[in-house]
């Protein structure tokens, strides 16, 4: 579905919906999102993990230590973080990053939730302001719903405080799916990053960011606003590009390299691509770690 399409649908439910069945029409056959390949299989043992569930035999013939892991802990958990700071509601497109983000994760979650598994979000700024546990139940997608359709983006961003407040409440092995523009210190992106990793949670870095942002196309004289208290600019942006280009470059590559080398799948998305397509890193990023 064309970002243009869904942000004329006002609520948030109905544009998930729409997502999700533009998603699964596109299909061969149903995505199942969460289903488990067998009964009984095996994960690396990571530190802190419960000593008697070790499989003691498999250890004596490979001198590594795995964990049994029965059909019950292979339910899939999906922990939604969305980033919602003031400079996320940067848009020049019919969707702010902060419209299409959590739109993405409220289709998500509706796939989820359709596969029997489970799914919380929480929405962020400096702090968690908004946390929805994980959950299957039959009315848990309409809390989800309700609770961010109330959200909206502002205020500046501690994305480590954050990140190990989300690694706090997550008493079990889950996905994390962390939707933001990365507009934020880096060393303490990735060091929140770094944490829920050692903890065995596979995280996905959906790196949401206008057209503009990412081709800067302006021209003539303009004033530019910065957002999260970074003053502002009067300038020529087109004498500006080649710099700004550079820098952008380096960022990006910044974040790509440091997501490779922490284990982060790492998927930059522009607010005009196609929100299915989106939904569809997600599953695709599940079903290769199957």
């Amino acid at each position: 579905m064309r970002p243009e399409e869904i942000a004329r649908i006002a609520r948030l439910e109905l544009r998930a919906r729409r997502v999700v069945e533009g998603f699964v029409s596109g299909m061969h056959r149903s995505p199942y999102f969460g289903q488990s390949l067998e009964f009984l299989q095996h994960r690396e043992y990571v530190a802190g993990d419960d000593l008697r569930r070790i499989d003691w035999k498999l250890w004596s013939r490979s001198d590594r230590y795995y964990l049994k892991q029965y059909e019950e802990d292979t339910n899939v958990r999906v922990a939604l973080v969305v980033d919602g700071s003031e400079s996320m509601q940067f848009k020049t497109g019919p969707m702010s990053k902060f419209d299409y983000a959590r739109t993405v994760a409220a289709a998500v979650a509706m796939l989820v939730l359709k596969q029997h598994d489970s799914a919380g979000v929480s929405v962020f700024d400096s702090t968690v302001r908004s946390q929805i546990p994980a959950s299957s139940r039959n009315n848990h997608l309409q809390a989800i719903m309700a609770g961010l359709e109330v959200q909206t983006a502002g205020g500046k961003t501690d994305i480590f405080g954050v990140l190990r407040r989300v690694n706090e409440s997550l008493v079990r092995r889950s996905i994390v799916v962390l939707m933001s523009d990365l507009f934020c210190p880096r060393e303490e992106l990735f060091k929140g990053l770094t944490m829920l990793r050692q903890r065995g949670h596979e995280v996905i870095a959906m790196h949401i960011m206008d057209d503009e942002e990412l081709d800067f196309r302006y021209s003539g004289t303009l004033r530019f606003e910065g957002l999260e208290g970074s003053g502002s600019l009067t300038c020529d942006p087109a004498a500006l590009r080649a710099g700004y280009m550079q820098a952008l470059e380096r960022f990006l590559d910044t974040i790509r390299r440091r997501c490779a080398g922490s284990g982060v799948d790492y998927k930059l998305i522009r607010t005009s691509d196609n929100l299915d397509a989106a939904l569809a890193h997600v599953l695709m990023q599940r079903l290769k770690r199957r």
